[in-house]
C-alpha cells in the first residue's frame, strides 16, 4: 500500500503537469488538451513511481521504455519529461514551434526521453512488441509500457500487435488503455464500440486489470501486479475522464484537439487547477 505522503506528492506532481500542459497549449495556440489531461495520473505514476529510468542518462541501456502510442497527447509526455529533469522546463514554451525539440507529435530524434516516434495511431504498440521481444532475446530485465487511446483501438494493427505479444509470451510488456470513452468525432460507443474491452484483451491472451485511471493507488497496484504475471502480457484498462481537471473540458469531445485556447479559457483552466492545488 502507498503511504499517504506518497499519494499526496504524486497528486501535487500531477497538478503541476496539468498546469504546465495547459500553459504549453495556450502559448502555442495549438495542441490536444482533452486526451493529455485524461492521461496525467497514468503518466505520472510511471515516471515518478514505477519505471526504472535515469533522466541524466536517457539512453541508459537497461532503462524501462515508455511509448505514447496516442502521440497527439504529447503535451502530457513533454510536461512529465521536463518535470522529471530530461530537459529544462523553459523548453516547454517552444512547444510546436519551428525547430523546437517538442514537436506536435513525439520525435525520438529530437526529444530526450522519447523512445519512439508516434502519431500514426496503432504503431506505438507494434513498436512496443518489438522492444519487448528484443529485451527477451537479449536477456534484458527491463519492462515496456505502451499508452493507447480508446479511439486508437479502432486500428487493426493494435489487435495484430496484441496477438503477437501473447504469442511470444511478452510478460515484460504492459499496455495501458486511456479509456475516456471519447474520440475526436464523439462517443466511442457510437463510432466503434469496443465493449466489452477487458474481454477482448483476454481473448487475445492478455492478463487484464481494470482501474480508476485517476486513482494513484489503484494504478500503482495494477503496475505492480503486472510485474508478477508470467507467460503473458498485461493490459490495464484505465477508466478516465477526457479533459480531467478543467471544468469546461471534462467529457467534451470538442476539446480533443488541435485546439486554440482563448485567454479566457486559459484563465478558467488555470484557475480550476490552482484551486485543486490548494486542496491537495
Amino acid at each position: 500500500m502507498l503511504k499517504n505522503e506518497e499519494i499526496q506528492h504524486l497528486k501535487k506532481v500531477a497538478n503541476q503537469i496539468r498546469i504546465d500542459l495547459i500553459d504549453m497549449i495556450s502559448y502555442a495556440q495549438s495542441g490536444h488538451p482533452g486526451g493529455a489531461l485524461s492521461a496525467v495520473e497514468i503518466v505520472t505514476s510511471l515516471y515518478f513511481r514505477v519505471m526504472n529510468i535515469k533522466p541524466s542518462d536517457p539512453k541508459w541501456e537497461d532503462r524501462d521504455r515508455f511509448i505514447l502510442s496516442k502521440g497527439h497527447a504529447c503535451a502530457v509526455l513533454y510536461a512529465s519529461l521536463a518535470e522529471k529533469g530530461y530537459f529544462p522546463k523553459e523548453t516547454l514554451k517552444t512547444f510546436r514551434k519551428f525547430q523546437s525539440i517538442l514537436q506536435g507529435h513525439p520525435d525520438m530524434r529530437k526529444t530526450p526521453g522519447v523512445e519512439m516516434n508516434s502519431g500514426t495511431l496503432g504503431n506505438g504498440i507494434s513498436a512496443g512488441v518489438g522492444m519487448s521481444l528484443g529485451a527477451k532475446l537479449s536477456n534484458k530485465n527491463l519492462r515496456v509500457y505502451v499508452l493507447l487511446g480508446c479511439g486508437e483501438l479502432n486500428e487493426g494493427v493494435v489487435w495484430e500487435s496484441a496477438m503477437a505479444a501473447s504469442h511470444f509470451k511478452l510478460d515484460n510488456m504492459t499496455a495501458i488503455v486511456d479509456f475516456n470513452k471519447l474520440q475526436s468525432d464523439g462517443e466511442m460507443e457510437k463510432i466503434m464500440n469496443m465493449n466489452p474491452l477487458s474481454a477482448k484483451w483476454q481473448a487475445f491472451g492478455w492478463h487484464t486489470i481494470e482501474v480508476n485511471g485517476h486513482n494513484f493507488e489503484e494504478l500503482i497496484l495494477a503496475f505492480e501486479e503486472a510485474k508478477k504475471i508470467k507467460g503473458k502480457p498485461t493490459a490495464i484498462i484505465a477508466h478516465t475522464i477526457k479533459g480531467k481537471g478543467v471544468s469546461y473540458m471534462e467529457n467534451k469531445p470538442q476539446y480533443h484537439g488541435t485546439y486554440k485556447m482563448s485567454s479566457e479559457e486559459t484563465r478558467i483552466a488555470l484557475e480550476d487547477l490552482t484551486k485543486e492545488r490548494t486542496v491537495i
